[in-house]
C-alpha cells in the first residue's frame, strides 16, 4: 500500500473513507487539538462536509482571536513552516481554509502511517 499525497480535503476525506480510517482522523484531529488546549469535540459520527467546515471555524477563530495558540496548534500538530508560509494570507477565510487543508493533511499522514507502518 503506498502512500498517496491528497489533491484537496475532499479528495483526503474520501481516502480515508476508502481506507477505513475516518473515524481514526477524527479522533487524531481531537487529540491533537486537545494537546494545544483547543478542544474541537468533533463526534465520531460527524459528515465529512460538517467535519471540514468545523476545522475550518475552528482555525478561523484562532487565526483571528487567538493567534498565539493558532501558531500553538500548528506546532503540536507538525503542519510545514514551508507550506505555511506559501498561502496566500491576504483573505483570512481562504487562509483558514488552506491551512485547514494542511492541518488535516498532516493528521491524515499521521493516521495512515500509523496502521501500515
Amino acid at each position: 500500500m503506498n502512500y498517496q499525497i491528497p489533491a484537496n480535503v475532499d479528495n483526503l476525506i474520501s481516502l480515508a473513507e476508502e481506507e477505513h480510517l475516518y473515524f481514526k482522523l477524527i479522533e487524531q484531529v481531537n487529540k491533537d487539538f486537545h494537546l494545544a488546549n483547543e478542544s474541537i469535540d468533533l463526534p465520531s459520527s460527524i459528515l465529512p462536509f460538517e467535519f471540514k467546515n468545523r476545522v475550518h471555524e475552528k482555525l478561523l477563530y484562532l487565526i483571528q482571536h487567538k493567534f498565539t495558540e493558532y501558531l500553538n496548534l500548528l506546532y503540536i500538530i507538525d503542519v510545514s513552516e514551508s507550506e505555511i508560509k506559501k498561502i496566500d494570507g491576504s483573505d483570512l477565510v481562504q487562509l483558514a481554509e488552506q491551512v485547514a487543508f494542511l492541518v488535516l493533511k498532516r493528521e491524515w499522514q499521521k493516521v495512515w502511517f500509523r496502521k501500515y507502518y
